[in-house]
C-alpha cells in the first residue's frame, strides 16, 4: 500500500469531532422529516375515495333521472362528471408524483401498470402537470357557464375567464422557467 493510500484510509476511519456527529445526527433528523409529508398523501388519498363517492353518487342521480332531464340539464351533469374526474387525476399526479419526489422512491420496475411519466418526474415537471391539469378543470367550469349562460352572472361568467386565462399565464410561465432551468442544468 503507498503512502498517500494509507493516510487517505487512515483519514476515513478517524472518530468524527464532536461537532460533525452532532451534525450528522442533525442531518439524518432533517432528511427523516420527509416523512412528515406521509399523512398528507394518505389524507389526498382519502380525498380522492371522497371524490370517487361523489362520482358515483352523481352518476347514480343521472342514470335514475335520466329520463326526465332535458339535454342541456343532461349535459351539464356530463361535465360535471368530467370535471370530478379531472380532480381525481389531478390528486393522483399530485400524491404519486409528490410521494415520489419528495418523500420516497417507489418500487414499481418492472409493473405493468406504472405510468410513464414517473420515470422523468421532478418538481418542475410536477408543477406543469398541476397547471395543465388546473387549465382543463378551468375550461370545464367555462364550458358549463357557457352551456348554462341563461342561467348564469355574466360578472361571474367574466371572473371566471380572467381566472381561466390567468391559469394559462401562470402555465406558460412555469413551462418557459423550467426550460430555463433545464438549459442551464445542461451546460
Amino acid at each position: 500500500m503507498s503512502h498517500s493510500n494509507f493516510s487517505e484510509t487512515a483519514a476515513l476511519k478517524q472518530p468524527h469531532s464532536p461537532g460533525s456527529r452532532v451534525e450528522h445526527v442533525f442531518e439524518t433528523i432533517v432528511f427523516a422529516s420527509r416523512w412528515i409529508q406521509a399523512p398528507l398523501y394518505g389524507g389526498l388519498i382519502v380525498a380522492e375515495l371522497l371524490y370517487a363517492y361523489k362520482f358515483l353518487v352523481e352518476l347514480w342521480e343521472m342514470v335514475w333521472h335520466v329520463n326526465q332531464q332535458q339535454e342541456t340539464v343532461f349535459m351539464l351533469g356530463v361535465l360535471g362528471l368530467i370535471d370530478v374526474t379531472m380532480v381525481a387525476n389531478l390528486l393522483t399526479m399530485v400524491i404519486i408524483g409528490g410521494y415520489a419526489t419528495f418523500v420516497s422512491k417507489l418500487d414499481l420496475e418492472g409493473h405493468p401498470d406504472r405510468p410513464d411519466w414517473l420515470t422523468h418526474i421532478d418538481p418542475g415537471t410536477i408543477k406543469i402537470k398541476l397547471a395543465a391539469s388546473l387549465i382543463g378543470i378551468s375550461s370545464i367550469h367555462l364550458l358549463k357557464s357557457f352551456v348554462n349562460i341563461a342561467n348564469e352572472d355574466l360578472e361571474h361568467i367574466k371572473w371566471k375567464i380572467f381566472i381561466h386565462m390567468t391559469f394559462i399565464g401562470s402555465a406558460i410561465l412555469l413551462a418557459w422557467t423550467d426550460k430555463i432551468m433545464q438549459k442551464e442544468r445542461k451546460h
